[in-house]
C-alpha cells in the first residue's frame, strides 16, 4: 500500500476511473514530449532509458545544428548536401521512426486505458494516435527528403572534379538556356550568359552574351583556337554566331574535348565555356545547362512566377500573326511555367535583345522564388523537376558554399550587363578589350578617395 500510495503512476488505484484517466493524459503527454520517460515512471525501464537516450542526442544534435547554423552555417550546408551524410541521416530517422512508434505503442498500452472513463477513453486514445501520426510520421518525412535529396544531388552535381578557389574574388558561371522543348529538335543554347558571383559578398552579375553575335574569339589555350585563331568564322556548320559553336564542337570536332563527357560536360559545352572566357576575360570553372520545357516544369513545381510584362506578347502563330493561340498581356501577372516559357521565347515584334533582357527577368525572379520555407514546401515536385531542367558540372561539395553564399545573393540587386548595341557593342566586330573593360569596372569599380 505504500508503494502504492507512493508511485500512483506505477501502482495507480485501477479502481478509479478518475485516478485512471488523470494518469493516462500524463503518460500520454510525457511519452509525446519526453519519449521513453513514460516506460521508465510506469514500464520497462530499460526500454524507457533507450528513449530517453535517443531523445537526448535528437536534442543535442539540434542544439548543435542551431549554433551552427548562426556561427557557420556554410558548414551546416555542407553536411546536409553531402552524400554520406544524407545516408546516416536517412538511417537514424528510419530507426527514430520506429522507436517512436514502439514507444508510442507501449505507452497506449500502460495507459490501460479500459480503466479510465468513457470519455476519456476516447479523447487519450485520439490524442496518443494523434501522437504517433506526428512523431513517427515526423521522421519517416525526414527520411523520404534525406534520399530524394541524396538521389536529386547525385544526379545533377559534379563529383569527379576537384572544386576551384575563386578567380579575382569572383564564381563565374556560365549558364545555358536550352531551347529542346516539345515543338522543337536536338538541343542548342537559346539563352547564353556568364554568372559573376562576388565570394565574399554574394553579390550577382549577370553578363548577357547576344546569342547571334559573330567573330567570337577563342584563347590561345583553348582547342578551338587551332580551327579559329583569328575568331569564329569560316565555321563548318551554316552559321557562325556564338550560339553554333554548341553545334560545331558536338558534331564537327567532339575529338577537340575527348574527356568533357567523363567530366561531367560536353564538347559543345566546353567550346562555349572558351569562347566566353576569351570574350569576357573571365575564369569560366563551371556550367549550368537549363532545359526550356524542363524549366517550365520547375516553375510549376514552385507554384508559379511573379512577372511583370511591359509589353503585349503573342503565344503560338507565324510572323503574321495567324494561329495565335493566346495573348500575354502587359501588367504584373502570376504566370504558370507555361506561359513563363512563352514569355521568355515570344519572337513577334521583338527583338533578340528584347528576349535576352526578358529571360533574365525570368531568372531573376525564378531564383527569388527559391526560399528554404518555398523549397521545404514543395520539396518533391521541385526535386523532380530539378533533373529534368539542370545539367552541371559544379562539384556537390561546392554546394553547401554556394547555398549559403545564395541567402547572401538573394539579398541584393543583381547587377546586369548585356553584350548589346544598347550598352554599345558591335554584334558583328564586337571590341573584346572594350568589352573586358566594361566587365572589370563592373566588378572591380574604383572607389573614390576620401580626403
Amino acid at each position: 500500500m505504500i508503494e502504492q500510495s507512493e508511485s500512483p503512476i506505477r501502482h495507480p488505484n485501477t479502481a478509479s476511473p478518475q485516478v485512471m484517466t488523470r494518469r493516462g493524459w500524463w503518460l500520454v503527454l510525457l511519452g509525446f514530449v519526453l519519449p521513453g520517460s513514460a516506460q521508465v515512471l510506469a514500464g520497462n525501464r530499460r526500454l524507457g532509458r533507450i528513449g530517453l537516450v535517443s531523445t537526448l542526442i535528437m536534442w543535442i544534435a539540434g542544439i548543435a545544428a542551431l549554433v551552427l547554423y548562426l556561427t557557420n552555417p556554410e558548414q551546416l550546408f555542407s553536411f546536409a548536401t553531402n552524400s554520406w551524410f544524407l545516408l546516416i541521416a536517412q538511417i537514424v530517422l528510419v530507426a527514430y521512426a520506429v522507436l517512436w512508434f514502439v514507444l508510442t505503442i507501449d505507452t497506449l498500452r500502460l495507459v490501460r486505458i479500459i480503466k479510465a472513463s468513457p470519455l476519456g477513453r476516447v479523447l487519450i486514445l485520439a490524442l496518443g494516435l494523434v501522437f504517433l501520426v506526428a512523431s513517427t510520421g515526423a521522421a519517416s518525412a525526414g527520411a523520404y527528403v534525406a534520399n530524394v535529396t541524396s538521389g536529386t544531388l547525385g544526379k545533377l552535381f559534379g563529383t569527379s572534379a576537384p572544386p576551384e578557389d575563386p578567380t579575382d574574388g569572383y564564381y563565374n558561371i556560365l549558364l545555358l538556356g536550352g531551347d529542346a522543348g516539345p515543338d522543337r529538335s536536338g538541343m542548342r543554347p537559346d539563352s547564353l550568359s556568364v554568372v559573376s558571383i562576388n565570394a565574399d559578398t554574394g553579390q550577382a552579375t549577370m553578363i548577357g552574351l547576344p546569342r547571334d553575335m559573330l567573330n567570337v574569339p577563342f584563347n590561345e589555350s583553348s582547342p578551338m583556337y587551332k580551327r579559329y585563331p583569328n575568331g569564329y568564322n569560316k565555321c563548318d556548320v551554316s552559321a557562325c554566331k556564338l550560339n553554333s559553336i554548341y553545334t560545331e564542337a558536338e558534331l564537327r570536332h567532339p575529338d577537340f574535348y575527348p574527356d568533357a563527357k567523363a567530366e561531367g560536360s560536353s564538347p559543345g559545352i566546353e567550346a562555349t565555356k572558351d569562347a566566353a572566357e576569351a570574350l569576357t576575360g573571365l575564369r569560366i570553372p563551371y556550367y549550368v545547362l537549363v532545359d526550356m520545357q524542363g524549366f517550365a516544369d520547375l516553375i510549376d513545381a514552385l507554384g508559379g512566377v511573379e512577372i511583370t510584362v511591359d509589353k503585349r506578347l503573342p503565344i503560338g502563330g507565324d510572323e503574321n500573326l495567324k494561329g495565335v493561340v493566346e495573348w500575354i498581356e502587359p501588367g504584373t501577372q502570376h504566370m504558370d511555367g507555361y506561359h513563363a516559357q512563352w514569355f521568355a521565347r515570344s519572337r513577334h515584334g521583338t527583338s533578340d535583345f528584347d528576349r535576352m533582357e526578358r529571360q533574365r527577368q525570368l531568372q531573376e525572379a525564378v531564383l527569388k522564388q527559391f526560399t528554404p520555407a518555398n523549397v521545404f514546401s514543395k520539396f518533391q515536385g521541385i526535386a523532380e523537376a530539378g533533373t529534368q531542367v539542370v545539367k552541371t558540372d559544379i562539384p556537390q561539395d561546392l554546394l553547401g558554399y554556394f547555398v549559403n553564399l545564395a541567402t547572401k545573393t538573394r539579398a541584393l540587386p543583381v547587377q546586369k550587363l548585356e553584350l548589346t548595341p544598347a550598352n554599345g557593342i558591335d554584334q558583328d566586330h564586337p571590341d573584346v578589350p572594350e568589352i573586358k573593360s566594361k566587365i572589370n569596372d563592373l566588378l572591380h569599380p574604383k572607389t573614390t578617395p576620401t580626403n
